[in-house]
């Protein structure tokens, strides 16, 4: 069941991607891109529990932590498209049907590969028993929720300023980090790996591969790279820009260096 739910699961995210993939090339829109996304956690949790026939505490506990994960970014998100109109990472693949498409597809696979681990734990046909020490990722990931969401609503209100069109933010959480968002949504799925493993047991470590692949996805591929990029060419004659930069840790919430 388990090996049989990781495939199924990989095909129906990829069909919820072209679907969507679809209506977005053909009216050239961005707006459901991360719609999609985060829908995508939920559709395929649901699918899995639904078909595992059982629904206990431990079950109940870790689709709410997904679900609550996804809807606050698909609502975040969604609300934040409508305001700015458009995306800049596809102005310049979204009218160009293999680039755009490559987009949704890796979109699809991403998503999967991080629900990994809740797809293997809703697999499971008896009802796994909760464990204390599961306590542990629920708050990892509560943690991970609580910095995502208020360094978003930070830099969104410091966005929605237009004198501080050609500035960067350097206040809140984004004192202690340039990117404390994504530090946030590694912890999320930090903590969802950790409680699953923590009731399933060590046999399991190998789901691992979620919250190691999220890191390396924002850390090394998609998310920093491409903003630090940005960063340095916009303020590329700011030098008050790049001691912000040399002072403040990248990832992780720290204090800042003198």
């Amino acid at each position: 069941m388990e090996l049989e739910n990781v495939l199924i699961t990989l095909a129906i995210s990829l069909i919820i991607q072209l679907v969507f993939f679809l209506i977005a090339f053909s009216f050239k829109t961005d707006k459901l891109t991360d719609f999609t996304y985060g829908l995508t956690f939920i559709l395929l949790g649901i699918y899995v529990l639904v078909n595992s026939k059982t629904f206990g505490a431990a079950k109940f506990i870790l689709i709410s932590m997904i679900i609550i994960w996804a809807l606050r970014l698909m609502i975040y998100l969604f609300y934040r498209i409508l305001a700015i109109k458009s995306d800049s990472r596809f102005d310049e693949i979204r009218g160009n049907l293999v680039r755009f498409l490559s987009f949704w597809v890796f979109q699809g696979i991403s998503a999967w590969i991080i629900m990994l681990p809740s797809i293997v734990f809703l697999s499971f046909a008896e009802e796994s028993t909760f464990k204390s020490l599961s306590v542990i990722g629920i708050f990892i990931w509560f943690m991970g929720l609580t910095i995502e969401t208020v360094a978003d609503i930070q830099k969104f209100r410091f966005k929605s300023d237009t004198s501080n069109k050609k500035k960067w933010i350097s206040s809140g959480l984004w004192r202690y980090s340039r990117h404390p968002n994504y530090f946030g949504e590694i912890l999320c799925w930090l903590g969802i790996y950790l409680y699953v493993l923590l009731i399933l047991g060590q046999k399991y470590y190998w789901l691992g591969l979620s919250p190691i692949y999220i890191f390396i996805l924002l850390r090394f591929v998609s998310g920093i790279p491409i903003l630090e990029r940005n960063y340095a060419k916009r303020f590329a004659d700011n030098e008050k820009y790049f001691e912000y930069k040399n002072k403040t840790s990248m990832l992780f919430l720290l204090p800042p260096r003198n």
